[in-house]
């Protein structure tokens, strides 16, 4: 039988940046990429605040390389982009599983910001197993966008209390929707959502948020190397909601 959740502590998944980046993306792969739940789902990943935004965005994506070499050696597929894309988000959410593919995972690239939030996950695979049904039924079932649901998911959430605003940081999340499987193992998601303490519109809470999934090895990723390349080196956000009064570089 297994045991009851626990919250994760801090030091099970903040990490900080370290210089050799090959030792650090097997940590991260261990604590996101995971098959059974011995390990969060997540993880957050403290760069420190001497980084331009360009170089932190190459950062998340030589980060990305590093997890697609590990993830060939470990299934014979690769990792490739769904989707990457900047935006100022300063609405709070409800805990929700991001769209796309049933296996894929968050890579979410915060830059300082004076705009106060707070990140929580919800282990909503486990919630699910313990509750004998799949996630997405649970999803169907319990919608977490509505008291019930949230109901269920309270013992089952732990807050990123080592989120830095201050800092960059990457913020890697397990986006999952398949069911538990000890013969044909897969990745187990979680939820998770922001509330944004002191929302600003004359200030930025700048996303860079990426979504990767596993690609089989010779076809090609969604996202190409020239789109991602624009990624890195704009300058351009994205506002979230149309009454928002926008800066010079807003798009």
């Amino acid at each position: 039988m297994m045991a009851k959740f626990e919250p994760w502590i801090p030091r099970q998944f903040c990490l900080r940046h370290q210089t050799v980046l090959n030792s650090q993306a097997a940590e991260v792969y261990r604590l996101v990429c995971r098959t059974d739940f011995s390990a969060p789902g997540f993880c957050v990943l403290n760069c420190g605040s001497e980084f331009t935004s360009s170089q932190f965005r190459q950062r998340m994506l030589d980060l990305t390389k590093s997890l697609a070499v590990i993830h060939e050696s470990t299934t014979g597929n690769s990792l490739g982009y769904l989707s990457a894309a900047r935006f100022d988000q300063q609405t709070t959410t409800k805990f929700h599983r991001d769209g796309g593919p049933e296996e894929c995972f968050l890579m979410l690239g915060y830059e300082p910001s004076e705009v106060e939030s707070e990140i929580q996950i919800a282990d909503y695979a486990r919630c699910a197993f313990d509750l004998g049904i799949s996630p997405q039924n649970f999803l169907t079932r319990h919608n977490p966008m509505f008291h019930s649901g949230q109901t269920l998911l309270a013992p089952y959430v732990t807050r990123l209390s080592c989120f830095a605003p201050t800092d960059y940081q990457i913020v890697c999340i397990n986006n999952l929707a398949a069911p538990f499987s000890r013969e044909q193992p897969r990745w187990q998601g979680t939820l998770h959502t922001a509330t944004i303490l002191s929302p600003d519109d004359s200030r930025r809470r700048v996303i860079n948020s990426t979504m990767i999934g596993p690609l089989p090895l010779g076809i090609a990723p969604a996202i190409s190397p020239e789109q991602l390349h624009g990624f890195v080196v704009t300058t351009e956000v994205r506002r979230q909601g149309y009454d928002k009064r926008h800066l010079s570089d807003d798009q």
